[in-house]
């Protein structure tokens, strides 16, 4: 039987991600396991796992919304902008007032400039920037735009400061804390985070390390739709699906907003192709998601001169 699906896992403190995925991994000998956003060994949360043929579908879960609650230290700093380096108190900087963190807070909302901390996974010139700080040198972290979509106030009593953060992917939390600090006149390191949420896969539905170490793991498998929900779906029949197996196009009329079916759109508001979408005249390079009778998904489909070509195929369902 071929497992085909996601993992909704709820990663503990102290584990990195791939510690994780090896948890899995060595249950399913011979399957394809991946992550979809790493989480750092100080956070914890939702880490959603791609099984078999869904590891493919693993960028699709890396661009939707993450949910994140953050809590941090005001008036302390540290090289890796948490708990993990050596923490510095500058008790000489101000106390922010409620209301200046609330103003700092907006601020940060929206399409913003971060430069990720230099302890990060990122690729800077070929190597990791954590890499390259272990081994002593010095350069510049490349500056990334990212999309905030929500940053609230949950809980600020000196010097603890803790947030909801709802933002898109690549969005480094440790780093937008660190700027809200900044811009109410102070600094911070964060002592503690959790991923609540990536897109439809929520905490209240994740599974446990120990459920993961003993549990049947075809029984937590979620559906692969639930990676590509924001996609159009694309309805086909049994010829329709026949003919994405053989790597031939189809015809058809996607239900779903055609704004959002451009991958590079990264499904910004205002960021898509003009066309007359009232009339479904879908551009050239739109994807949706083929979906059969039984609600399986059957592949990614692209727009191709009017007819809708596969992308990537997936296998039928197991019996």
């Amino acid at each position: 039987m071929t497992l085909f699906g996601f993992l909704n896992c709820d990663k503990p403190p102290g584990m990195t991600s791939r510690d994780v995925v090896n948890v899995v991994q060595r249950r399913l000998r011979g399957v394809k396991v991946g992550h979809a956003g790493t989480l750092d060994p100080l956070a914890e949360g939702v880490l959603v796992l791609g099984v078999g043929p869904a590891v493919r579908l693993v960028p699709y879960v890396q661009q939707q919304a993450k949910h994140y609650h953050a809590t941090f230290r005001l008036g302390a700093s540290s090289i890796s902008g948490d708990l993990e380096g050596e923490v510095t108190q500058h008790a000489e900087l101000p106390i922010p007032s409620p209301e200046e963190i609330e103003t700092a807070a907006v601020g940060l909302v929206g399409r913003i400039e971060q430069v990720p901390p230099a302890h990060s996974a990122i690729w800077v010139d070929g190597r990791r920037a954590y890499q390259r700080i272990r081994a002593g040198e010095e350069f510049d972290m490349p500056k990334r735009t990212v999309e905030v979509y929500s940053l609230q106030v949950l809980r600020y009593q000196f010097p603890e400061l803790e947030l909801d953060i709802v933002c898109g992917s690549g969005t480094y939390i440790r780093t937008l804390g660190l700027d809200l600090a900044l811009a109410a006149g102070s600094t911070a390191v964060m002592s503690h985070l959790r991923r609540q949420g990536v897109g439809p896969f929520v905490d209240a539905d994740s599974v446990s390390l120990d459920q993961l170490r003993t549990d049947d793991i075809q029984s937590m498998l979620v559906p692969p739709t639930m990676a590509v929900h924001q996609l159009p779906q694309l309805a086909i029949d049994e010829t329709g699906s026949e003919r994405l197996g053989h790597g031939l196009c189809v015809a058809g009329q996607p239900s779903g907003d055609p704004k959002k079916s451009l991958p590079e759109a990264g499904w910004a508001e205002g960021n898509w192709a003009e066309g007359n979408w009232a009339d479904g005249n879908w551009a050239d390079g739109s994807e949706a998601a083929a979906v059969d009778a039984s609600g399986a998904l059957r592949a990614i489909v692209r727009r191709k001169n009017e007819l809708w070509c596969p992308y990537r195929v997936f296998p039928r369902p197991s019996s």
